[in-house]
């Protein structure tokens, strides 16, 4: 297995590197470098979006014909890679990173021509209708219905947690269709218009104080067949493929370096002493082993092969590293946490009851988005599959148990 990057592919970051520091403004990078959530608001998603469209790059996961790259797995790694070095902000997963791969893998002709082209033009703006409050990562309970009524479905039910919904036209949802056999063969995956009659969207704050996450109704909502994606019954096998994907599709190895590195720069600016530094060295120790596994997997993609149980355990060692990390800033930043200043960050959402936008900065910079990402990465370990059921998986399907 061969993890070194050939001579081509570091000719391709030496491109990037240059298209990054040409295109990625300092408005761009300053929003970055103020993040306090995984999500860029909507926004700035679209306006760094716009730039990556006109380069041919927003989409590096896509075939050519729909505006994607004819990039190797390699190029797509160093891609995201160099991306997170730079400061670059993320642009929203929901579309271009899970709805047009579904779209690509198992949507018809119709289908990808009517939305391929407005996801990467910001058109249409996604968010994911997976989780309902009691089926969260046991997707197969969800109970959200869709009956049959000549051309259409007749949706009722509810979805949790849905990131930037209030700011989404349009969502995939998991919908349950037939209720007679086991739980995953009645599923289907289904678009659904979100400025459609009988779909109301409450807001979740968190407890950083921002708008980001929200509660949907639908109550009567009507959704054309045509708006199904596979077959009916059987989303089940849409779903498991995009779920793989988000959870074992990043590059959290080099990411985490990076916030190592940064964490070391605060603490030695607050002295904070030798404990820190051995904590600061194990913890860069873990993401560098991260990162080997990450290569492990991307020459095994290279090959033909699937993240699989890969995806699981990447999800678990990335996420669990990364409130690691959250925990040492608060050590290294100190009271310095204590002041709520959202004005001088940069929120995934509208902050409720944020201060004046006069108020002056207490403490260092650095401590600034401390204790908000901090609170928002308490979520990590339970998005996209909880941990537990990570774990789980890990059990059944590798060590039998």
């Amino acid at each position: 297995m061969n993890l070194a990057f050939q001579p081509e592919e570091e000719r391709f970051r030496e491109e990037v590197r240059a298209f990054l520091d040409r295109e990625l403004t300092p408005d761009l990078r300053r929003y970055a470098a103020r993040m306090t959530s995984v999500y860029s608001d909507r926004d700035t998603a679209l306006a760094w979006q716009a730039i990556l469209v006109k380069q041919g790059w927003a989409a590096p996961g896509w075939p050519v014909e729909y505006g994607g790259c004819d990039w190797s797995v390699a190029q797509r790694y160093i891609f995201d890679v160099e991306m997170a070095r730079a400061g670059a902000p993320p642009l929203s997963p929901m579309g271009i990173g899970m709805c047009g791969p579904a779209l690509i893998g198992h949507g018809t002709k119709a289908q990808k021509d009517q939305y391929l082209p407005r996801i990467l033009s910001g058109e249409d703006f996604w968010c994911q209708g997976y989780s309902e409050p009691h089926a969260g990562s046991d997707l197969a309970q969800l109970s959200m219905s869709a009956k049959q009524d000549g051309d259409h479905f007749i949706c009722n039910g509810s979805k949790i947690w849905t990131t930037h919904a209030h700011e989404a036209n349009m969502c995939f949802c998991l919908v349950r269709t037939d209720a007679s056999g086991k739980p995953q063969q009645g599923i289907t995956f289904l678009l659904i218009d979100m400025t459609a009659p009988g779909v109301r969207v409450d807001p979740i704050i968190m407890l950083s104080g921002e708008h980001i996450q929200n509660a949907i109704f639908f109550d009567n909502v009507r959704v054309p067949k045509a708006n199904v994606i596979g077959k009916v019954n059987q989303g089940w096998t849409v779903a498991k493929y995009l779920l793989e994907f988000e959870r074992g599709g990043s590059s959290y190895g080099p990411r985490l370096k990076a916030r190592v590195g940064a964490l070391r720069r605060h603490a030695a600016d607050a002295d904070t002493g030798p404990d820190m530094a051995i904590k600061l060295s194990q913890a860069e120790a873990d993401a560098s082993a991260l990162e080997a596994a990450e290569l492990m997997m991307m020459s095994e993609l290279s090959s033909g092969g699937t993240p699989g149980l890969k995806a699981s355990m990447m999800k678990i060692k990335g996420t669990e590293l990364s409130q690691r990390l959250t925990e040492l800033a608060i050590e290294i930043a100190g009271t310095y946490v204590e002041p709520f200043q959202p004005h001088h960050t940069s929120p995934g959402g509208e902050v409720v009851n944020a201060p004046s936008n006069s108020a002056a900065l207490v403490g260092p910079d650095s401590a600034v988005t401390v204790a908000a990402k901090y609170l928002n990465d308490r979520a990590g370990s339970i998005y996209a599959g909880s941990n537990e059921i990570q774990r789980n998986i890990l059990a059944k399907a590798q060590l039998g148990l």
